[in-house]
């Protein structure tokens, strides 16, 4: 075993730790060496966003000590920014396992160090705690929970006075903090009791108000009331708000699933809790398919993130991706406030720069503002920040399943997607059509975009490395053709340059450094390759469009354009 794992141990082993722990220690020590490497080889690194990662004992693990010493470092930072006494806090949770006894560490640490805490009194959506720290004006705040990740998860989302997550400087700053706490003595456990008030009715009504506000047409809502709903918590939070709102948007025909309805951490119908994945939303899908429903809506363990499965133009059927969802909700936004006369000259939309550039399009046909950001609803909520003195936010999303309607929360916001998606369902069939169908409307409209994700994941402690070196490999060695179209742009979000790669041409990217590359190609075709900021993964997004002529001719240009992907996806070897 390497020097510093050995030394990590022997700390714990020799540390102000629980008897069970060193234990625990010693038992894994003589039976699972290996997990015990991987377990205390390093720090678990408390990222841009904050922490995520395996519940169980050592220092790259989730667990008590490590979500202490985290807060402590955070409480140092907010106390040094706002000043003691100043500080007050929104603390909140999902379903997952530990993830009550996680909160309540955070609320006893933020408390003892003379932080006022509102702590929530049971699980609750993560966007509510979003909508919290700007309704209390609180100066942060943490929400326990690692979102869409599988049951072994834990996470820690650190959030700002705005309530938006971390960015510049104070991440870092946050980070730094951290990194000084060297040891669980260092923490303040407990002694600020007095300083935690419960919260949970007063605000979900202040939240669930807060979504009924964003209704663009209540009235159409009333009339499509019995618009037959499907809905999936996925055993999470969404449960406590959801069926609430779609009650109070004026819909009565909601119908939940029930196999999936109950809050619980171990999701037992599922491996992933998350509604990009298929299997995630099966059980609801058949659901749909039994009753003919107008929509199937499923949402995270944190409610933060939405997938929405419709009939399409043959009547089967199909679950949409993060990028159709986003182009329907933003087209909504967009086309029914015009409807209405409620839009406004300075509107705008914010999108993130792997997101369907369909959306830029749409937005450039109506005259609006569309701003790109870097991956993370933290740079949607900056950007607001930036321009909300002359310019009106009216929606943003990325295409991983998150949208956040209306500038009262700073986060993604599942439990407002899902009404406002049903009452575009609505809207669309007090029209005579389905969501699917205004989906080909706009491709005819705006052009044929088509977009697709792998994830390759890289375990253990040599991940982080091998996906570095192929991110390296990718900057290092730019390829002159794919899929035998020439590489015309490339753009290296690291180095903050973009280069076209025929004339060498050269010029500076704009937007905070981050290791992202895009490769543009010829015919329009784009390449984005992204490590994960929260997992020891790399995305790559695909994205390539054409024109579409006429709604009859769907499948076929839809045939031709998954065949090109399939040909940049094999001749970049990914597959």
């Amino acid at each position: 075993m390497e020097a510093n794992i050995q030394a990590n141990v022997q700390k714990w082993l020799d540390g102000n730790f629980e008897q069970s722990v060193k234990d625990e220690i010693k038992k894994m020590q003589l039976e699972h060496p290996d997990d015990l490497a991987d377990s205390f080889y390093r720090n678990l690194e408390f990222g841009t966003g904050g922490l995520r990662g395996i519940m169980g004992i050592g220092t790259n693990r989730m667990n008590k000590y490590t979500v202490g010493m985290a807060t402590q470092g955070y409480a140092n930072y907010l106390n040094k920014s706002f000043g003691q006494g100043n500080v007050k806090c929104v603390v909140g949770h999902d379903s997952r396992n530990n993830s009550r006894q996680f909160a309540e560490i955070v609320a006893n640490v933020m408390g003892a160090n003379g932080i006022k805490v509102y702590l929530f009194e049971a699980l609750r959506p993560t966007p509510e705690l979003s909508f919290a720290i700007r309704h209390l004006g609180c100066q942060g705040g943490v929400v326990c929970t690692a979102s869409h990740n599988p049951k072994e998860y834990n996470g820690y989302k650190a959030y700002w006075d705005d309530g938006g997550q971390l960015v510049p400087p104070h991440d870092k700053n946050v980070i730094a903090e951290v990194e000084k706490i060297a040891d669980v003595d260092d923490v303040k456990w407990s002694g600020g009791e007095e300083n935690i008030t419960i919260i949970g009715k007063e605000m979900d009504e202040a939240y669930m108000n807060m979504v009924l506000g964003l209704s663009v047409y209540p009235e159409v809502c009333k009339a499509q009331h019995d618009l037959k709903i499907v809905y999936t918590s996925i055993h999470g939070t969404g449960i406590m708000l959801v069926p609430e709102v779609l009650k109070r948007f004026g819909f009565t025909n909601v119908t939940i699933v029930d196999e999936q309805k109950e809050p619980n951490g171990n999701f037992p119908t599922v491996v992933y809790p998350n509604p990009e994945e298929a299997e995630a939303m099966s059980i609801g899908l058949n659901k749909a398919k039994e009753m003919d429903a107008d929509i199937l809506l499923g949402t995270d363990p944190d409610s933060d993130r939405v997938g929405i499965g419709v009939k399409d133009h043959h009547g089967n059927w199909v679950l949409m991706n993060g990028n159709q969802t986003a182009v329907l909700a933003f087209n909504y936004m967009i086309e029914a406030r015009k409807a209405k006369g409620i839009n406004q000259p300075n509107d705008m939309v914010v999108k993130t720069i792997v997101t369907t550039e369909m959306i830029d399009d749409i937005a450039k046909a109506n005259s609006i503002n569309c701003y790109n950001v870097l991956t993370g609803f933290k740079w949607i909520a900056e950007l607001i920040k930036e321009k909300e003195a002359a310019e009106n936010y009216i929606v943003g999303g990325e295409e991983s399943y998150g949208l956040m309607i209306g500038s009262k929360i700073r986060d993604k916001d599942a439990v407002s997607a899902v009404a406002l998606l049903c009452e575009m369902a609505a809207y669309e069939k007090n029209k005579g059509r389905s969501l699917f169908q205004k989906m080909i409307d706009l491709y005819v409209q705006y052009g044929f975009y088509k977009e697709s994700l792998i994830s390759i994941t890289k375990k253990g402690m040599n991940g982080q490395a091998e996906i570095a070196a192929m991110m390296e490999g990718y900057r290092n060695n730019t390829p002159i053709t794919i899929n035998g179209s020439p590489v015309a742009q490339l753009l290296d979000y690291q180095l903050q340059k973009g280069k076209n790669v025929q004339t060498g041409e050269e010029w500076t990217i704009t937007l905070p450094k981050s290791n992202v590359l895009q490769f543009i190609l010829a015919d329009g075709s784009k390449i984005s390759a992204r490590p994960s900021g929260t997992e020891p993964k790399i995305k790559f997004y695909f994205s390539v469009h054409t024109k579409l002529d006429k709604a009859e001719n769907f499948d076929v240009v839809h045939q031709q354009l998954n065949e090109r992907i399939d040909g940049i996806i094999k001749d970049m070897k990914l597959k």
